[in-house]
């Protein structure tokens, strides 16, 4: 059976574009013009949605921290106009997995859905592993999604936790900016470095600032000593 694809997308030509791109590219293709078409579908049925910031019932981004709220871990690729590095950021933060501004080749949306569509691949090959992790006083939960520092959980970013279970998963390893862009956000060169930098100090807050070790020239590593 092919992967299942919900776009949900207002502008008739745009979406019935990549509709049959995709299709031709071999996914099942639906296509929802509005939120609340798309509120009728059962997520479960998709691997995928891709789905646009402006929609002509509400914001795309308002239904996505909807969705999140929910629960639903559906892979979301947003489509929007907004170019400002602040609106991928807020895009991404609100549990957005990757952000394309329009105009765009469908070929790169292709090469974004296979991106997303691996990383799930390799999240269901590693659910037989261990879904705790403890590095001393530190415990993420990968089940629950959920860190405790101290015995208290702490609340983290979408994007906060994936950057920090990257890190915990190999400790004391150095990760450079580029390769944690890429592990994290799902491509290179999201927007700039400065966001790598920006996740690390809001991390250092929420825990301490010696657990991420700045390394010089090359990036970062979670330091852990047992």
């Amino acid at each position: 059976m092919s992967t299942k694809i919900l776009i949900v997308e207002d502008d008739e030509s745009l979406g019935s574009t990549l509709r049959t791109f995709l299709r031709d590219e071999g996914y099942t293709v639906d296509l929802a013009p509005s939120i609340t078409e798309a509120k009728t579908k059962t997520y479960d049925d998709y691997e995928l949605m891709i789905l646009d910031w402006m929609l002509p019932d509400g914001q795309g981004i308002d239904y996505l921290r909807e969705l999140r709220g929910g629960g639903i871990k559906l892979p979301v690729i947003m489509l929007t106009a907004r170019t400002e590095v602040i609106d991928k950021v807020v895009g991404l933060e609100s549990g957005a997995d990757d952000y394309l501004t329009k105009p765009f080749e469908p070929r790169e949306l292709a090469a974004r859905i296979r991106v997303q569509l691996r990383h799930q691949s390799e999240k269901g090959d590693s659910s037989s592993e261990a879904t705790q992790m403890k590095l001393g006083e530190l415990l993420i939960d990968r089940e629950r999604r959920e860190v405790t520092f101290k015995g208290l959980i702490v609340d983290f970013t979408k994007m906060e936790y994936e950057f920090l279970v990257l890190l915990a998963e190999s400790p004391n390893r150095a990760f450079s900016r580029e390769e944690i862009l890429n592990k994290v956000w799902g491509y290179e060169n999201y927007p700039s470095t400065r966001t790598v930098d920006t996740h690390v100090l809001q991390i250092r807050q929420k825990l301490y600032d010696s657990l991420i070790e700045t390394v010089r020239g090359v990036g970062y590593r979670l330091r852990f000593e047992e």
